[in-house]
């Protein structure tokens, strides 16, 4: 009897450990999907610039420069990585359509 109640405290210890971890997890999952969601939106509504200083576009930013997220292929990485820090190089701005399609790829893949 003591073996069995030692071993149902050990399974509840493991799942309570299991639901915290996926409580991180689906809250991290949750700030990204909403950060998505207002870029997108910011960058449809032309208010891109307002949206390039708000704390959403810095998750964002943190999410595409993520090397344990594979959203998205290097280029659109970068490009978007570039759009979200302002420093499109070398004089190259991208259409806000290829940013807001990237987005939505990366929407679609969470």
């Amino acid at each position: 009897r003591s073996a069995a109640e030692e071993a149902m405290k050990e399974a509840t210890a493991i799942r309570e450990k299991e639901a915290a971890a996926y409580a991180a997890f689906k809250a991290d999952a949750d700030t990204n999907v909403a950060a998505i969601a207002k870029a997108v939106a910011s960058i449809e509504n032309g208010v891109a610039g307002s949206f390039l200083q708000s704390a959403s576009a810095q998750a964002l930013r943190r999410l595409a420069q993520s090397s344990s997220e594979d959203l998205l292929g290097e280029v659109d990485r970068q490009e978007l990585v570039s759009f979200l820090s302002g420093s499109q190089g070398n004089g190259y701005a991208p259409q806000s359509g290829e940013i807001v399609s990237i987005l939505k790829q990366m929407g679609d893949t969470m």
